[in-house]
């Protein structure tokens, strides 16, 4: 049982991972900090670590799909996101994959309910 659910718990976390870029770049058009992304994709029922959303952030900083900022007026220092030109390109060409991906499962899952 131990072995079976720590399978389980494996290849949900592989799922999961798949998705995790998408659903950053889908909440990345307006400049945004680390913690209100973690917030806001929590609101959509997307959780996600802050250790594993940070380097995700330079990651994609890295392959210039985000830049940064650095907003020093308010009562800390605070490092912004948003995506850029590029950015924007790629999240609407894996938006679309994505949607042609998810009717297909859609249509791969409904052969087991019949």
């Amino acid at each position: 049982m131990g072995e079976e659910k720590d399978l389980l718990s494996s290849l949900l976390l592989e799922l999961r991972r798949g998705t995790l870029v998408l659903s950053v770049l889908s909440q990345m058009e307006e400049p945004k900090y680390g913690y209100a992304l973690v917030q806001s994709l929590d609101e959509k029922g997307v959780s996600i670590d802050p250790n594993t959303l940070y380097p995700l952030l330079r990651r994609l900083e890295g392959q210039k799909l985000l830049e940064s900022s650095w907003e020093t007026g308010g009562s800390k220092p605070r490092k912004y996101y948003h995506r850029t030109e590029y950015g924007t390109q790629i999240y609407m060409n894996l938006k679309q994959q994505w949607k042609q991906l998810s009717y297909s499962m859609e249509q791969l899952l409904k052969e087991d309910e019949v």
